[in-house]
């Protein structure tokens, strides 16, 4: 293959739109742009979702904007299902969660979600847990430790 015999694909050059050239070219007279008014004019631009002094959408909808709460509090989520590659009886850390590559740093604290199933009995130590995550680990024999969060250190 060589420069010379590259050719593009079918269709991806088009023919650039002449306008104002007569009315045999398709696009004569008003040359695309319709009759009077300021979108006919030269220079017309307009801001985006502007829709011509109507009330915009994003303004009549205001619950659909969002909300974005600065001050929550992201968890690293891990499923009861995961603890079970620890030794039963062992005592599981967000440490040790960190070593396994069950959670990606300890930046976030972590909470313990029921989803799952646990084989063995543990004593988990975590920042949180949801109430069907206790009631699994305790039936299982386990124990469950709630830890505070010290907060990122950098």
């Amino acid at each position: 293959m060589r420069q010379n015999n590259l050719s593009p694909a079918p269709g991806a050059n088009r023919k650039r739109k002449l306008v104002g050239r007569g009315d045999g070219s398709g696009h004569g007279t008003y040359s695309g742009r319709g009759c009077k008014g300021q979108k006919a004019r030269a220079g017309y631009t307009s801001k985006p979702g502007f829709e011509g002094g109507q009330l915009s959408l994003i303004h009549r909808l205001p619950q659909k904007r969002g909300f974005f709460n600065l001050f929550r509090t992201e968890y690293s989520v891990i499923n009861l299902g995961k603890l079970n590659r620890f030794e039963p009886g062992s005592e599981v850390t967000p440490e040790k969660l960190c070593a396994a590559g069950l959670i990606k740093s300890l930046d976030r604290p972590v909470k313990i979600l029921a989803n799952g199933a646990v084989t063995g009995s543990f004593v988990v130590k975590a920042h949180k847990f949801s109430s069907a995550a206790k009631t699994k680990i305790e039936a299982a024999g386990g124990k469950v430790e709630e830890i505070t969060y010290a907060g990122k250190t950098d």
